[in-house]
């Protein structure tokens, strides 16, 4: 994908820079939430799930930016960050008082059982960022950034992280950092403010400095409704609407249940369809963290410059391997995905 016109590594401290919460998830297991008496901790969140893969799993140079309070849960969460390889010399550290730390519980889900989840969010540290809270500038054109990412989870925590999302993407552009943005939509965050209309009239005005779109409005992501003319229209309404954008990628899914799904992706790229292979029958142990592990996927091909048709497959075999083990984010590595996306087999390695 040369026509990004990606920075060079020498050039810059971080190969991404992400914006965006970090929760601390709190996992039943194979329990129910509400029965449970032992719960393992993640890391986890929308736009650093990005990051935290494309470090673990790509050895890429990554940050995030966020706030978080410095107690001992904020301490917490800092450790697991660090020890996922991102970058946490840019995280804002408050006080307290009214500021706190993100926490959600899970139950994975199983079968007719779908995947039930309990946010504990209100007044936290990163709901209360406002602009100029962070050195933008230092960030982009004095340490550098070949890649900013962002997207529709951070900007719906409160009614200040627009314009965070806003003047960060905004100061990414003017110094030549590649800009992605993702679609993602949380009802339990929009549900009182509007709900999807809102979100979706939100992601309009931020998309306007973006590179990369994840998600296209008007575009059925639902396998079996699976049309490449379709997502050809819904790819091009969006470059007319958004003529800054470059490239517009998504997943195609089918949920049967719980454990078992179809994964693919597609993307739009110099108005040519690049359409991943299908992996049909998922046997899915935990299915979050899936979009954003396609993301990932995607960001590193076009960060490798592997071209259009390597970036979506990326994407997708990464997503479709998060899927099959536990937390917010992947544990495949590069070999992994490489020979899933080659056709390999699942057969024991000995």
């Amino acid at each position: 994908m040369n026509t990004l016109k990606i920075k060079t590594k020498v050039d810059c401290r971080w190969d991404l820079v992400s914006l965006g919460e970090v929760l601390l998830r709190f996992d039943s297991g194979a329990a129910r939430i509400d029965t449970a008496r032992d719960f393992r901790v993640y890391d986890g969140g929308g736009e650093y799930n990005v990051a935290r893969n494309l470090a673990k799993t790509f050895r890429l140079k990554t940050a995030i930016t966020t706030a978080l309070t410095g107690n001992a849960l904020g301490r917490l969460a800092e450790n697991l960050i660090g020890a996922g390889g991102v970058d946490n010399s840019e995280i804002l550290w408050r006080d307290g008082g009214d500021a706190r730390n993100g926490l959600y519980f899970i139950e994975r889900g199983f079968g007719l059982r779908v995947p039930s989840s309990c946010f504990d969010r209100e007044h936290t540290a990163v709901s209360q960022l406002k602009t100029g809270d962070l050195d933008w500038d230092r960030i982009f054109a004095e340490s550098g950034a070949r890649w900013f990412h962002t997207g529709g989870v951070f900007v719906g925590l409160s009614r200040t992280t627009p314009e965070v999302a806003s003047e960060a993407m905004r100061k990414a552009q003017e110094n030549n950092t590649i800009v992605s943005y993702d679609l993602n939509y949380r009802d339990s965050l929009w549900k009182t403010r509007g709900g999807r209309e809102a979100a979706n009239e939100l992601n309009r005005k931020l998309l306007r400095f973006a590179d990369i779109a994840f998600g296209a409005f008007e575009f059925d992501s639902k396998m079996s409704n699976y049309n490449e003319d379709d997502f050809r229209r819904a790819a091009g309404k969006m470059f007319a609407d958004f003529p800054n954008l470059k490239a517009v990628a998504s997943t195609v899914r089918e949920v049967y249940s719980a454990s078992r799904h179809d994964l693919s992706a597609v993307c739009c790229f110099e108005n040519q369809i690049y359409k991943a292979r299908d992996y049909h029958n998922i046997e899915v142990f935990d299915r979050v963290g899936s979009g954003d592990a396609f993301a990932s996927g995607f960001i590193y091909g076009c960060l490798t410059n592997q071209g259009g048709q390597y970036s979506v497959e990326c994407g997708a075999a990464l997503g479709a391997l998060t899927m099959t083990t536990p937390g917010d984010n992947a544990a495949a590595s590069l070999a992994e995905i490489e020979k899933l996306m080659a056709g390999g087999k699942s057969d024991a390695e000995r």
